[in-house]
């Protein structure tokens, strides 16, 4: 149990409220969320090649309190913008707050200049000012746009865009619909980043207790149990670290629906049904599966894939995106989100009947990490007294070349809390929480691209880039080098580099290269997975290749919004 204040308790609604969302308070207070959305499958939808937004501040009540969010038109998501491949897009935002914003439309291949990264692509969008992004839009599928501002998108600022192809789409479908997952909090970004640089696991109500130890003992006997939280403490780490913001502050949202509302998709029987699946969270996982329905997964991160069929589930981490089919027969199901540490669920409902009742499941059990997550790979008979010295005697080695090398290395010291042992590949590993859990799950192994890859050239040199942090201290970083101090990884245009990153946390990290696609090596060479946002797992390492095809300077960054500051890094093409 942390020490909360009883001030703290105060401001922060229970956890009841957050599991529940919004309560008959706020139906009293006349500000349902509902209230802010446009009647298209709950949500706002623009189409057409020119878009008008307008950034500003809406009050919002999704817990029973009154908040003030930055929104789009006036929506928290902002409008679904739909555009066709191959057209000329115009887009004028205008910024009506009295703090600069921006917008970055993630996924999207575009100019550098475009591309809404204020003090690398552009200045901001000034208050008061309009800015027009224009670009032609160059590929078809489902992203999703977001501030690139402070933390205005855990605020609010966020939308989807879907991108019908040119030509007759590959994947056939019926019905159409986005759903974007969030995660929203009544607390000010300011005051979590702040709880969290004081006690990083200030969110963490699942830590273990003296009854959890008494079960260990009686599953695997008092001695290999008292080893096994002896060696956990000796490190200073955490088996239950696997959010740092949780359900104890956040209210999980649907399509801008709380938990206790719910987003609602119609169709008719025997309809495909496709659900464009966006995660718009700032620091939210989610493991989604609709129990009743197999899904054919078709597409990530906006590029058709080989299809992938009878998925029970899949985890999607923030700011990816998956399309999915399903067939529904007459009835209702539920589309159930659940966050990674099991802290709370977004969900929604696919009916035939909206006057049909749905089943919640039960979340699943609190996940527990492995000496799998932590990078040491197979450690069976290995003395758990040595455990904690050894990642201290991993050797440094000069970080001012660290940004254009491989082979790197890194040590621990006041940047770094751990450093990964022996970390593996482990693109069939489902990750924590899904392993073995009796559904079939998708991984990283399952996805090859539809079409083959388009440069078969073989890299000319690695760059490795290890993700690090202190927990305890809550600073993130590459190499053990945060951003401030970072040199800019520089790129030859036209050149064809592998990137492989090494988590030394135990932590997932989602990392997004802006304007380029980094190609997961997957292990079909011939079909490599487009992707604009690839999830690292706890103490495993993962590599793709990226073609330096678009000139100037790129943002390139773990997407944890309060990861962000520190493991960060400017991409330079010329």
């Amino acid at each position: 149990m942390k020490n909360h204040s009883s001030n703290d308790r105060v401001a922060n609604p229970t956890r009841r409220q957050f599991v529940q969302g919004l309560t008959a308070s706020a139906f009293l207070a006349g500000l349902a969320p509902s209230n802010l959305f446009a009647a298209a499958g709950n949500q706002q939808v623009l189409s057409g090649n020119t878009f008008e937004l307008t950034l500003g501040e809406t009050v919002v009540n999704f817990t029973g309190r009154r908040r003030m969010a930055t929104t789009i038109n006036g929506s928290l998501p902002g409008p679904t913008l739909r555009m066709k491949e191959g057209e000329e897009i115009t887009i004028r935002v205008t910024n009506t707050m009295s703090v600069t914003s921006s917008i970055h439309w993630h996924g999207l291949i575009l100019p550098a200049n475009m591309d809404g990264v204020p003090g690398l692509s552009f200045a901001g969008i000034k208050p008061g000012e309009t800015f027009t992004y224009q670009f032609k839009a160059v590929q078809s599928g489902t992203y999703w746009y977001h501030s690139h501002s402070g933390y205005q998108e855990q605020t609010g600022l966020y939308g989807s865009i879907v991108i019908e192809p040119r030509e007759t789409d590959v994947v056939s479908y019926d019905r159409d619909y986005v759903v974007l997952l969030s995660d929203w909090s009544d607390e000010k970004p300011e005051q979590i980043y702040a709880k969290l640089k004081k006690l990083s696991h200030y969110y963490n109500t699942k830590e273990r207790t003296l009854g959890d130890l008494a079960k260990e003992a009686s599953a695997k006997g008092f001695t290999k149990a008292i080893d096994d939280r002896e060696m956990w403490n000796r490190m200073r780490m955490s088996d239950r670290d696997i959010s740092d913001v949780t359900g104890w502050t956040y209210t999980f949202l649907a399509n801008g629906k709380t938990p206790a509302e719910g987003w609602t998709g119609v169709f008719k029987p025997g309809e495909k049904v496709r659900l464009r699946f966006v995660n718009a969270a700032a620091m939210t996982f989610f493991d989604v599966r609709i129990p009743g329905l197999k899904m054919q997964v078709v597409a990530t991160d906006g590029q058709d894939i080989q299809p992938v069929n009878d998925i029970d589930e899949f985890r999607i981490g923030v700011a990816e995106t998956y399309d999915v089919i399903v067939e529904p027969r007459a009835g209702a199901y539920t589309i159930f989100s659940q966050a990674i540490d099991r802290s709370g669920y977004a969900r929604g409902t696919l009916t035939s009947n909206t006057a049909l009742p749905t089943d919640i499941p039960k979340m699943d059990p609190v996940p527990v990490l492995t000496h799998t997550d932590m990078g040491m790979g197979s450690m069976d008979g290995m003395d758990h007294s040595s455990m904690g010295g050894m990642a201290h005697d991993m050797a440094g080695m000069d970080h001012g070349s660290m940004e254009s090398t491989g082979g790197v290395q890194v040590k621990r010291g006041p940047q770094v809390d751990m450093v990964a042992m022996n970390p593996q590949v482990r693109l069939d590993d489902p990750g924590v929480g899904l392993r073995n859990n009796g559904r079939r799950v998708l991984t990283y192994a399952d996805i090859k691209n539809r079409y083959p890859t388009k440069d078969t050239r073989p890299p000319s040199r690695e760059i490795e880039l290890h993700l690090t942090g202190n927990m305890s201290r809550y600073m993130w970083s590459f190499n053990g080098v945060k951003y401030a101090d970072s040199k800019p990884i520089g790129l030859r245009f036209g050149e064809r580099v592998r990137f492989t990153l090494i988590n030394d946390t135990m932590m997932n990290h989602p990392v997004h290269l802006h304007g380029m696609w980094s190609e997961l090596e997957s292990g079909d060479n011939n079909y490599l997975p487009r992707k604009h946002t690839i999830v690292v797992q706890p103490g495993a390492k993962i590599s793709y290749l990226v073609t330096a095809d678009a000139m100037g300077q790129w943002a390139y960054h773990c997407h944890l919004i309060y990861h962000m500051d520190g493991m960060f890094r400017r991409v330079i093409v010329a």
